[in-house]
């Protein structure tokens, strides 16, 4: 049986304390990984706590744009430098407008995600990035660092940008969304299918099909048949393909 991998979720979120080994249970069963990533820095200790639980997990760790303006950055940039062999990868990390009210505000967010970027190139570490509606700017910023695994996580660009992305060999992710939402479908048509991710980026919560539910790790199956529809490719295929990029992506 295939083993595949949520490339991007917050099992360190409140929203999975109480079900932790309820999920890892399952994962185990599902046969399924996860790259937990993180937030802060109380995340960010959390995740590599789950880390040592289980080799399901493979933590990910950093500062999302929501929180650049908190005083979590030296202390994170000291725990992945001190705990650099057990984690996986830099992430969640990004730009996003929607947290911050005046260019100040966007101007830190970018030092924090330059400060990322540069201890993951420094530890040669994939990243896991969060764009939304800063793809641009992004894919700007990008080309100054020497990453080989770059992720564009929950990617609702343009094709012009997802052109761009591809040309580069940067990694693209869907989710749950992509199987009820049209337009999600018509972008992992136009994306190399060898740099194709997927996860579930739970807790979020995803309407239709699944009714509302936190993203959970039992969703990836059906993520996986819907990009094996639109390639189409068999189920057994399309997972196989994107175990082979996620590796490509984690440098294992």
């Amino acid at each position: 049986m295939i083993w595949l991998t949520d490339i991007h979720i917050h099992l360190s979120d409140d929203e999975f304390s109480k079900d932790i080994p309820f999920i890892l249970e399952c994962m185990d069963k599902l046969r399924i990984r996860a790259c937990c990533v993180s937030v802060n820095l109380k995340s960010s200790e959390k995740t590599l706590e789950l880390g040592q639980k289980s080799n399901l997990i493979l933590p990910f760790v950093g500062v999302h744009p929501e929180n650049a303006s908190s005083n979590d950055l030296e202390s994170v940039v000291k725990l992945i430098e001190e705990n650099s062999k057990y984690i996986s990868g830099i992430g969640e990390i990004g730009l996003d407008k929607t947290y911050v009210s005046d260019l100040v505000g966007f101007k830190n967010q970018e030092l924090v995600f330059h400060k990322m970027l540069s201890i993951a190139e420094k530890l040669e570490k994939p990243v896991s990035i969060h764009s939304r509606a800063t793809l641009d700017e992004i894919l700007t910023i990008l080309p100054s660092y020497s990453i080989s695994g770059i992720l564009l996580h929950w990617f609702a660009g343009s094709k012009k940008q997802l052109k761009t992305a591809m040309e580069r060999n940067y990694f693209v992710s869907y989710g749950p969304a992509m199987v009820y939402a049209k337009d999600k479908q018509v972008l992992l048509s136009e994306t190399n299918a060898e740099r194709i991710l997927v996860e579930t980026d739970g807790p979020v919560k995803f309407s239709r099909c699944f009714g509302f539910k936190v993203g959970q790790i039992a969703f990836l199956p059906s993520v996986v048949f819907c990009a094996a529809k639109v390639f189409h490719m068999s189920y057994d295929d399309m997972a196989c393909q994107i175990e082979q990029n996620c590796k490509h992506y984690l440098g294992v």
